[in-house]
């Protein structure tokens, strides 16, 4: 009768029943628990009679006991180590066990800890482990999420259940650290399960459409200083925008995007993701040839952008410049052309939204070109799929508790990986209502919105999280309960700062561009000093060694969230694709026993002195101990005699090679390692994600070293060494 009602009323479905051990071969069956409907929806549906593991306090309760009634089970307290033996002999003699390792019903609607006890059994009984994975009852009337998430009675019910699997567990490892390994386990395979039932097949507009329908066409999802866009407003005026942008594009078309990080370019990003075309996401603060190069490169024959941003940023002489090889197209005029037709036709496409080319597309068909930062190189252009997309975001999910009680705040530019998926997608298809500000250097301002807008969710590096720490309130911050740092290292002082005055602890993650963008982060769960985290779930990665470095070596990543390809000069529309799918991240790092991952350095940020490899990372690292306050950067220039040198340049007046020395000793570096010469700035170049451009930086230095030494510089001030 429960199974006929799931199926009629919730269309519940279960995917994977061949994976299902068969009814005389004793397993465990490992299940999220997400409501007080999970254990009846699995008696419902799993074959047999499994025995339910049941907190003895919770069945204690009389509507448990009446349910109880019809299933066989075990009442453990999962203090008492006799009763956990009890429930390892059942296995042994033949029974399926269904254990909840979670312990409790999620109050988050993502995967809580996994208790020792859960480790204990699994680990004891030597069987195979199935994984359960249960989607929908989270919204429906018995979970605990009211206020969280849209609960309401009928929503859809799938179950998956995955492939039998033994529990690999060291086997030198003995009494509390084996339970506490076993319990690490269980844990990754509860992830990695959560991220492989996501539905990955689909397009991005697609993707809206669902969150639509999951969270509540009413559900405010988009909000800038002006405007508060709920789904079904948002995915209308995607439509009417990218019905006006349809009829200047082809099917396929790369199609520029320079606009500020607001509600409508989201919602253009969007426009054009329904009507089938691919957004180039455009830093038009980077200059013209940098701009004239991207549109080569990507192929971008139109730009959508604003008359008002064009003259907010001073950009007018630029855009004149690429006006005689680009087309611009602007979005003031697009809004004043559309009129009661336009809006009408609008209708027409929301409402048969899922019939638009957008829904057509091929999840591995390019979504959206994005360009590298260009921080050690020539910017590249990088393409990514649909499922590159997506599978960056179900890979954050699988891994990060979010509801649509929260709120997240984003001053990342959308023309940044980060920015746009972590920052503004993430939210977007999550039901989780995201703020979008134009720009991380109102440091001032920035902490205010983040208070005014009451932000659980905040995103940032580490130039704009010191910026925002200097301005802010202590006040300001005191709902943000998740603080993502990327796209740089983050400094300790940073670290410091925000545990010390606000109470937060900074999260960090580390990613690229070609990797849509993250690979690995730190997560409330699982963390650890110094480190960026652990690999999100279903990534694939190795170590290469490098010559002349002791530890770590380069890091090769594949999964579904790496980049179809390449653009490159020369070869347009031919997309250059990783060999074999495996993406060379050129950083040198380290993975401890525990997983988390340490970077070290990039790989061409090593110097070549006298033969040896010399890293350039711990030389800004003494000197932002020793200098906290400013800024510092190292490259590696050319020297006659020893092949390169190293070149400390700073923003601290008060810098010299005494000081730098007298540190360096302290901690034992090796003399190689330290720089000939140390250059004051007064600022150093910056790109648009607040990364120092070691390129421009490269050849100010170069220019300057090769300048006639008569006359002193004027902009930088060097200090060399005797």
């Amino acid at each position: 009768m429960l199974r006929g009602y799931l199926r009629l009323f919730h269309h519940a479905r279960v995917v994977g029943i061949e994976n299902y051990p068969a009814l005389d071969a004793p397993a465990i069956i490992l299940a999220n628990h997400l409501s007080l409907a999970d254990g009846p929806l699995l008696a419902a549906f799993l074959p047999g009679e499994p025995t339910f593991v049941v907190d003895a306090e919770i069945a204690s309760r009389w509507w448990v006991r009446s349910l109880l009634r019809f299933v066989r089970v075990i009442r453990i307290d999962p203090r008492n180590p006799l009763v956990l033996r009890h429930a390892v002999d059942l296995i042994r003699r033949g029974h399926h066990l269904v254990v909840f390792p979670e312990g409790r019903i999620s109050r988050t609607g993502g995967l809580m800890k996994v208790h020792a006890g859960a480790g204990l059994i699994a680990d004891k009984a030597g069987v195979p482990i199935v994984i359960v994975r249960i989607e929908g009852t989270q919204f429906s009337r018995f979970s605990y999420l009211k206020g969280m998430l849209r609960r309401r009675w009928f929503p859809p019910i799938t179950v998956t259940i995955l492939s039998p699997a033994l529990l690999p567990v060291d086997g030198g490892l003995t009494g509390r650290k084996r339970r506490e390994a076993a319990a690490a386990v269980l844990q990754d395979m509860m992830i990695e399960a959560a991220y492989g039932v996501q539905d990955l097949n689909r397009s991005l507009f697609a993707a809206l459409l669902d969150a639509r329908g999951r969270y509540g066409a009413g559900m405010t999802v988009l909000q800038d200083p002006g405007y508060r866009l709920s789904y079904r407003r948002a995915i209308l005026a995607a439509c009417i925008l990218g019905q006006a942008l349809a009829k200047l594009t082809q099917s396929g078309e790369h199609v520029g995007v320079a606009l500020p990080n607001a509600a409508g370019t989201a919602l253009v990003f969007m426009g054009l993701q329904a009507f089938g075309r691919v957004p180039a996401m455009l830093n038009i603060s980077s200059g013209t040839d940098a701009m004239l190069g991207a549109s080569r490169t990507a192929g971008i024959d139109l730009v959508i952008s604003s008359r008002r941003f064009i003259q907010a940023g001073r950009q007018g002489r630029e855009v004149a410049a690429l006006s005689d090889r680009i087309r611009f197209v602007w979005l003031e005029d697009l809004l004043a052309a559309t009129g009661p037709f336009e809006r009408m036709r609008g209708w027409a496409d929301a409402l048969r939204a899922r019939h638009l080319p957008g829904c057509a597309r091929s999840p591995d068909q390019p979504a959206v070109v994005l360009f590298t930062s260009g921080t050690e190189d020539t910017p590249k252009a990088v393409v990514l799929s649909h499922r590159n997309v997506l599978a960056n975001c179900a890979q954050a999910a699988a891994v990060l508790d979010f509801t649509s009680a929260d709120r997240a705040f984003n001053a990342l530019p959308m023309f940044h990986a980060f920015g746009l998926t972590v920052g503004t997608l993430l939210p977007l298809l999550s039901g989780v209502p995201g703020f979008l500000y134009p720009s991380p250097l109102h440091y001032r301002i920035v902490p205010e919105m983040t208070y005014s807008t009451d932000a659980t969710i905040l995103f940032g590096t580490d130039t704009f999280l010191a910026g925002w720490a200097r301005y802010a309130n202590t006040y300001d911050f005191r709902h943000v309960r998740y603080l993502f740092a990327g796209g740089e290292r983050l400094k300790e002082e940073t670290r410091r700062i925000y545990a010390d005055r606000f109470g937060i602890r900074v999260l960090e993650g580390y990613g690229a561009t070609e990797t849509a963008p993250v690979l690995s982060i730190s997560t409330p769960l699982r963390n650890a000093s110094g480190s960026v985290g652990r690999f999100m779930p279903g990534i694939a990665w190795r170590l290469e060694p490098v010559s002349g470095l002791a530890e770590g070596g380069r890091l090769w990543v594949n999964g579904a969230n790496v980049m179809l390809g390449y653009l490159r000069a020369g070869r347009p529309g031919a997309i250059e694709a990783p060999p074999g799918g495996w993406y060379d991240t050129g950083d040198i790092v380290t993975v401890d026993a525990a997983g988390f991952v340490r970077i070290r350095d990039r790989a061409r940020r090593f110097a070549k002195i006298g033969g040896e490899m010399v890293p350039l990372g711990p030389v800004e690292e003494l000197a932002t101990a020793i200098w906290p306050e400013a800024v510092h950067a190292v490259v590696a220039i050319p020297d006659e005699t020893r092949g390169e040198q190293l070149v400390l340049a700073t923003t601290e007046s008060e810098a010299d090679i005494t000081h730098l020395r007298t540190a360096a000793e302290l901690r034992r570096m090796p003399a190689i390692a330290l720089p000939r010469r140390i250059i004051v700035m007064p600022h150093l170049p910056q790109l648009g994600s607040g990364k120092v451009d070691y390129p421009a930086l490269r050849r100010a230095i170069e220019e300057e070293s090769m300048a006639p030494r008569e006359h002193p510089a004027t902009a930088l001030e060097d200090r060399r060494s005797g």
